[in-house]
């Protein structure tokens, strides 16, 4: 796991190092990034979804765990509540609570799992699921946390997100058995899969040049953030899952997942809301990127500890 995530941040650095000698201006990175979730994102789900085989028990656990994970991700928003009363600005509130309950899944988490896992193991099938109903959180709670409005709230987007247009897609061309006829439908789709790790860091390395590093690490509202976000409350999840082990199986694969979800650094679309609903770009940019770089070695720590347990 520390050799894939440190690979993940080399992969940053060539974006880094264009915007830096101004090949490329950072702001190109927004181009990259709608090709990464409208091309990339969705054929690397239909092609986790072809390659899982979907057994019964499968299918029940895919469904319990979308299921928990809208739970926990409730259980967050109230918790970060009163962690965050401290802070008067409700701009720098919101975006506080919001980079401690929503992971960057979409860029990181599904790649990073991937690459760990493979597309074929239930891990990633369990990743996915997760990140489509986190999808449905984030443009409600989160949406709302940043904006401090209800009207921010985005049914639509929840329904066009290609990640769940992807995740649909693949299950109805394995429900008709498209690949055993047309095995070139998988190839395809594995040929676009492969941009979605390099391109994702790629876009990071670029964000990251128009940072100042210093100020980035000099901000003591980071190590708060990152604290509950890649420490607290991942810890918190697998605690949860282990707790449900009382009442029912849950498998390894099953918490090894909800594990990566919940232990990926701040979601990316928090800069977005920020530029959209005028809330808190400083400290969207300072949460997102800061986290990024420390889950470096959170995320290597607690994957080492949860291995052990298991």
């Amino acid at each position: 796991m520390l050799k894939k995530v440190i690979l993940f941040v080399l992969l940053a650095v060539p974006g880094y190092i264009l915007v830096k000698t101004k090949v490329l201006d950072k702001k190109q990175s927004v181009v990259l990034s709608k090709v990464l979730s409208f091309v990339g994102m969705p054929f690397l789900i239909i092609t986790g979804t072809l390659k899982v085989s979907f057994t019964p028990e499968l299918l029940k656990n895919l469904v319990l765990s979308a299921i928990f994970g809208v739970v926990l991700t409730f259980l967050m928003f109230f918790i970060s509540d009163p962690l965050t009363r401290k802070e008067k600005d409700e701009k720098k509130r919101g975006m506080a609570r919001f980079s401690m309950i929503f992971p960057n899944n979409g860029f990181l988490g599904i790649p990073l799992a991937a690459a760990v896992f493979g597309t074929d193991s239930h891990v990633f099938m369990y990743l996915i699921i997760l990140n489509v109903f986190n999808n449905l959180t984030i443009f409600t709670l989160g949406a709302y946390l940043i904006s401090g409005d209800k009207k921010a709230i985005q049914p639509k987007k929840i329904l066009l997100n290609p990640v769940l247009i992807g995740f649909i897609v693949g299950i109805l061309f394995k429900g008709l058995r498209i690949p055993s006829f047309l095995p070139e439908a998988v190839e395809y789709s594995t040929h676009y899969n492969n941009i979605v790790a390099p391109i994702s860091m790629l876009v990071l390395g670029m964000k990251m040049a128009g940072v100042e590093m210093k100020k980035l690490f000099a901000t003591p509202s980071l190590y708060f953030v990152s604290a509950m976000k890649l420490v607290v409350f991942p810890v918190f999840a697998v605690a949860f899952m282990f707790l449900l082990r009382f009442v029912m199986p849950v498998s390894g694969d099953m918490i090894m997942g909800f594990f990566i979800a919940f232990a990926i650094s701040t979601a990316a679309l928090g800069a977005v809301f920020a530029d959209q609903y005028d809330g808190d770009s400083e400290g969207a940019t300072v949460y997102t990127l800061g986290s990024t770089v420390l889950s470096v070695i959170s995320i290597p720590v607690l994957y080492s500890i949860l291995c052990s347990i298991l």
